[in-house]
């Protein structure tokens, strides 16, 4: 039992605000050295070496470092400027153009925090402006802003792809329909909301002095440059050209290259961008070996089996195994980070799936689109507190929560719809 009594303390650690990579490490060492001696240890380093020397993880920094490259250059309020004009007309058109403005950052940075400041600065504003229900207005933006977890290129992916051992290139392709399936259930919500209630989702007036065709043309030059990136990064993946972690360093180069056409390069922004790069790099690998020796101590005091022959135990074998550890996941994220989860939970269950003959893309998928879950839940949703961080004074905590419910619930319904019907999804 000593496995499963380390594992409630960490949480409990976790739970007071200890730093993630050093509650991990401490205990570990603490708990480990009690039940096997410093022996067990001695594989440590060879452990550590194995991390650096992984190729698939080479493509976090990467991918960090373009999607902080595209946040400074504008690029979010390019897009939210343009597709805010073509929407505008329509009943919640604000709330819909916001939408497609994080899907298409969640494919082209992926940064959650990036993309939710840079809708809260300038959509929030221009919601509140016309008179959007605040809850409407605050929800659509932590939702639309989360999708960068499952829309690919996702760092969770890259996370759980090297945890459960599924290639990279397999997961990005396995989520395209399920984000875009909760991109189309955020749109329809908020169509529906706006019917139902027509003075929470006004529509602009329109600008008489600009044509139609001259707001196309300024969206389609806002739209194609990100988008183009996205293609020649995604495309060289799915094409079997390059590696996921070739294709990261291709994003670099390509949103250096924006930066550029957008006249927004300068020295000065390449600097901040590497440096925030590194800060993001370290944190994950930091937790990644504190998790790392955790694992390794839990292992070797017997807790994986007392887990496996618990979750093998499960009433309903396959299917109240994905039940209860959705639940579970969905649960945790209330309270801990999608890190953690990676790489403390996820290993732990990551044997039993496959003992039980479950599809690991599938798996990994259902686990991504549950951490996604985890930005918005109250009470320590990262979502929730970016856009407390920016919103005007008018906007209350309470308003947030109140706003991202609805979302909660579309996700959990996708979710469900991703466990009970995954060949609709091609699974």
């Amino acid at each position: 039992m000593i496995g499963i009594v380390m594992f409630f303390v960490a949480l409990f650690a976790l739970l007071l605000g200890f730093p993630v990579a050093f509650t991990f490490g401490g205990i570990a060492l603490i708990f480990g050295v009690w039940a096997e001696g410093m022996d067990m240890f001695a594989f440590m380093p060879y452990r550590i070496q194995s991390i650096m020397e992984n190729t698939v993880l080479m493509a976090v920094p990467l991918f960090v470092f373009m999607g902080l490259v595209l946040q400074k250059t504008k690029l979010a309020e390019q897009l939210l400027e343009s597709m805010g004009r073509l929407f505008g007309g329509v009943r919640g058109g604000i709330a819909i153009s916001t939408v497609l403005v994080g899907a298409l950052l969640a494919a082209s940075t992926g940064v959650v925090g990036a993309s939710v400041v840079a809708m809260g600065l300038i959509s929030l504003p221009v919601m509140l402006k016309y008179n959007y229900d605040k809850g409407l207005a605050c929800g659509t933006i932590c939702a639309s802003g989360t999708l960068g977890q499952i829309i690919p290129p996702s760092i969770v992916l890259i996370l759980l792809g090297d945890v459960l051992g599924v290639p990279v290139g397999d997961l990005f392709q396995a989520a395209l329909w399920p984000g875009f399936v909760l991109v189309g259930a955020y749109v329809v919500y908020i169509l529906i909301y706006a019917k139902l209630n027509p003075e929470s989702a006004q529509p602009i007036p329109r600008d008489d002095s600009i044509s139609r065709s001259e707001e196309v043309k300024t969206a389609l030059k806002a739209i194609i440059p990100p988008l183009a990136l996205i293609v020649v990064v995604l495309g060289s993946i799915f094409a079997g050209i390059a590696t996921p972690t070739e294709s990261a360093a291709l994003g670099g180069a390509g949103a250096i290259v924006l930066s550029l056409m957008y006249r927004q390069f300068s020295w000065g922004m390449l600097y901040d961008a590497s440096k925030e790069t590194v800060k993001v790099t370290a944190m994950v690998f930091a937790i990644l070996l504190g998790a790392t020796a955790f694992s390794m101590a839990f292992t070797y005091t017997g807790g994986d089996m007392l887990v496996e022959e618990w979750m093998l135990e499960l009433p309903g074998e396959k299917w109240g195994f994905l039940i209860i550890t959705m639940v579970v996941i969905l649960i945790l994220g209330f309270f801990i980070d999608f890190v953690e989860i990676c790489f403390i939970i996820v290993p732990m269950i990551a044997p039993v799936a496959e003992l039980l003959g479950i599809n690991m893309t599938w798996f990994a998928i259902l686990v991504a689109m549950n951490l996604q879950t985890s930005f918005l839940t109250p009470p320590f949703g990262f979502s929730l507190f970016y856009l407390k961080g920016v919103a005007p004074n008018g906007v209350t905590t309470r308003d947030i929560y109140r706003g991202v419910m609805p979302f909660i619930a579309i996700q959990i319904v996708v979710l469900a719809s991703l466990l009970m019907f995954p060949e609709f999804y091609g699974m």
